[in-house]
């Protein structure tokens, strides 16, 4: 894990060198652009950590390119009667490109003949082969169960596809955002918080070793990363883990703070970042040991982990890396198994 987690700079780099122009124009198959364009709603489909990487792409495509986003877990629609648009197009994220689920929905959007995409690792996987258009990761195999470098991976591919499309559409707001330029600062970035990897081995034998539960909050796109640093966390470490909305900690889980506590906040909005860091304040006066991983220019004197500037839209590109360390050193410093962990498998392919 801790190898696939270095290797996430280098990812970066190549998805920007093969879907993008030194222009810093998106090169993406002009049939599945054109496809998406005539789509008047998106619907992605995946499951665990593809499912967050879902959640953040809702956000880009609604951002850059105005299109009506809808995330769905796979295992919940392939059993639904959903009320789909007029012109539905479907996005399946899967690491393997043979989640079962997502590809009994796949079978089910074949049938309507509905257009299609898969963005997945592995070519020729069942989900690459039967989907109307795929895009690849080429993230290099990924063989820890916790995802890491595919989840970033997939970000990515959805960040260029969002601009791509927002360009198709004639948004400002995409034909600005240089992706070419921010997958290199991101590149940069993951370089610099991977090397203070001892001061977040320390942090994390100190604070979450010893702890039964623990806490990622956060709000707008930071509460989707939450979400898969708390998954993380609880798949490899054993550790019972929760991410949401800072928001609702006073909906019931302030409940279940105590002393000790390992409570973190996300924090690279600067809309909410005094929000969060108000919920995070009221989980310390309860005993909680409270955390930020915060972008620089939000960064005060006792921010914890501070991570470089970046477009706020692909922040999640950074702010989980320092979760994806806190998950690999606690599973190691209570000697467990960080690549097989119990009852998991690397892809899921009974339903």
């Amino acid at each position: 894990m801790l190898k696939e987690i270095d290797e996430q700079p280098n990812v970066m780099r190549k998805l920007a060198a093969l879907y993008t122009q030194e222009s810093g124009k998106p090169n993406i198959d002009t049939g599945l652009i054109n496809a998406l364009n005539e789509a008047d709603r998106i619907y992605i489909v995946g499951a665990g950590t593809s499912y967050h990487a879902g959640l953040v792409g809702k956000k880009m495509f609604e951002k850059l390119a105005h299109v009506p986003t809808e995330v769905h877990i796979a295992s919940e629609f392939a059993y639904d009667d959903p009320l789909l648009s007029k012109k539905p197009f479907f996005i399946f994220l899967s690491q393997s490109g043979e989640t079962a689920d997502s590809r009994e929905v796949l079978v089910n959007v074949n049938a309507h003949d509905y257009k299609s995409l898969t963005i997945t690792n592995v070519e020729n996987s069942t989900l690459f082969r039967e989907a109307t258009y795929t895009m690849l990761l080429h993230a290099g195999p990924e063989i820890s169960v916790a995802s890491t470098k595919a989840y970033t991976a997939q970000i990515a591919v959805e960040a260029i596809l969002a601009k791509a499309l927002g360009e198709a559409k004639e948004q400002t707001i995409a034909e600005d955002f240089d992706i070419r330029q921010q997958l290199g600062l991101v590149a940069t970035g993951m370089q610099a918080i991977i090397d203070e990897k001892d001061m977040i081995e320390k942090l994390a034998k100190k604070y979450f070793v010893p702890a039964p539960r623990a806490f990622y909050i956060g709000r707008g796109i930071d509460q989707t990363v939450s979400l898969e640093s708390a998954l993380k966390l609880k798949e490899i470490s054993y550790v019972q883990a929760e991410g949401f909305a800072s928001g609702e900690l006073k909906h019931g889980t302030i409940a279940l703070i105590e002393e000790g506590t390992p409570v973190v906040g996300i924090i690279t909005q600067e809309k909410t970042a005094n929000l969060t860091r108000s919920n995070l304040q009221e989980t310390m006066s309860r005993g909680a040991s409270t955390f930020t991983i915060v972008r620089r220019s939000l960064a005060l004197e006792d921010d914890t982990i501070i991570i470089p500037d970046v477009d706020e839209m692909i922040t999640p590109l950074l702010s989980v890396v320092p979760a994806q360390l806190i998950a690999y050193f606690t599973s190691l410093n209570k000697g467990l198994d960080v690549d097989r962990p119990r009852n998991l498998a690397k892809s899921v392919t009974v339903e």
